[in-house]
């Protein structure tokens, strides 16, 4: 973080970086995790949220944190719709809150997402954004930022840095149907991604055999009637991967790696560090990463991004989608390597899952039920399982970390909570 002031921790989940804003209800569900970025706070910090934190959430990762919850200040924002938490923070009667918690003390605005409203809203109230030197440093980096968070953007760029991508082609939604038709003339299926969409959202898987007979191809609103799309060949994937980094003053350096859980193209949970199937991957990962992260350096950007990649049965890797913002990866990374700093285990195996118990329960109730098991995060071990995200609203969605010394024992302790938390199979 910075060493001059608090850090202004801003969850803008809703954001137009990564999706339109007219996609208010996948936004709206993506939100309900803002309660992690509590694991970045420190003693001075304040936390703008778009969903409530419990009491019992906030002192559970005070008591791991070493963080007297008294030193910490927590933002509530009510409900405002599909609209950036800048707004709603404005809507809300809650600017003066805000400004007079972040003081004259030399605060910085730390967004989830990079854009437009975040970046104004650091203007307002007279901070910084985190980690540029200045307010206008960040806005001269949104273009790029906004550019390489699209399917079309990163296509284009990837494919000027080197980097292997599938074969396709980008086009506007009326040439779809005509595009998808002519790539599964040479594959057997294909994938269609809106330009601006991420953890899934809006794509679509179609093979042959579903356009055979005059069917029609039906794609999700999402992107308007003259959206642009992006039509891949459909590879015989055997792993989701993804590399992490960041772009510093000192040039970029890779965070960490990874295999992703993925249904139909949609993000659900990740393990790090790469499998033994593609440890092979990670120089060339890194390498790609690399030459990203120096495009986007010589265009004003700072901070952490995400270069995911598909590899198929022959261990090929194949760059998919760069993501110019803080992951649903970073956080957990950044409270991983806090927990871990001080124990016997510095450098862990860890993954992020989710898991859906068979009936609701409390999140006090499913600490308990860790401590009983001996399961719970052990500061002194440097492993456990972490209630990473507080309890979800419906009670049963549980996200989850399991940290440690090997990704055998991440397994075993994950195959430990689903009989603990009693999740249901499949």
């Amino acid at each position: 973080m910075t060493e001059t002031g608090p850090i202004v921790v801003f969850a803008n989940f809703l954001s137009d970086l990564a999706v339109d804003l007219d996609e208010g209800q996948i936004l709206t569900t993506w939100a309900q995790q803002a309660p992690r970025k509590a694991w970045l706070l420190r003693p001075g910090d304040v936390f703008v949220t778009p969903v409530p934190l419990s009491r019992e959430f906030l002192r559970y990762v005070c008591d791991l944190t070493g963080v007297p919850p008294d030193s910490v200040a927590v933002v509530e924002v009510p409900p405002a719709g599909a609209v950036p938490l800048a707004r709603a923070v404005r809507l809300a009667g809650l600017v003066e809150q805000v400004r007079a918690l972040a003081g004259d003390r030399g605060a910085a605005l730390l967004p989830t997402a990079l854009d437009a409203s975040a970046i104004a809203f650091a203007r307002d109230i007279g901070i910084g954004v985190h980690p540029y030197p200045t307010v206008e440093a960040a806005e001269a980096a949104l273009r790029m930022t906004m550019l390489l968070n699209t399917k079309t953007g990163f296509r284009e760029t990837a494919g000027r840095l080197g980097m292997r991508l599938p074969a396709g082609r980008m086009c506007r939604r009326p040439e779809a149907e005509s595009v998808v038709r002519e790539l599964l003339r040479d594959h057997e299926g294909v994938v269609v991604k809106p330009d601006r969409s991420a953890g899934g959202h809006g794509m679509r898987f179609v093979s042959r055999d579903e356009l055979r007979g005059g069917a029609n191809l039906l794609l999700d609103a999402v992107g308007g009637p003259g959206g642009k799309w992006v039509v891949e060949e459909c590879l015989d994937v055997a792993e989701s991967v993804s590399i992490q980094l960041e772009v510093t003053a000192s040039g970029t350096r890779a965070l960490f790696s990874g295999a992703m859980r993925t249904l139909q193209g949609s993000f659900t949970g990740y393990a790090s560090p790469l499998p033994p199937s593609c440890a092979h991957l990670a120089g060339e990962l890194e390498e790609w990463g690399t030459a990203l992260g120096r495009h986007l350096a010589d265009h004003g950007y700072a901070g952490p991004f995400g270069l995911d990649g598909l590899v198929d049965m022959d261990g090929v890797a194949y760059a998919s989608e760069s993501n110019i913002r803080r992951t649903a990866t970073t956080t957990p990374h950044s409270m991983v390597t806090r927990l871990t700093s001080g124990s016997a285990e510095p450098h862990p195996a860890w993954s992020v899952s989710k898991g859906w118990t068979r009936s609701p329960m409390d999140f006090e109730g499913a600490l308990a039920r860790l401590r009983a098991s001996r399961l719970a995060f052990d500061p002194e071990r440097g492993e456990g399982v972490v209630l990473y995200a507080d309890a979800p609203p419906d009670g049963r969605s549980w996200r989850y970390a399991v940290i440690a010394r090997s990704a055998g024992d991440v397994e075993e302790q994950d195959a430990a909570l689903a009989e603990v938390l009693e999740f249901e199979e499949g």
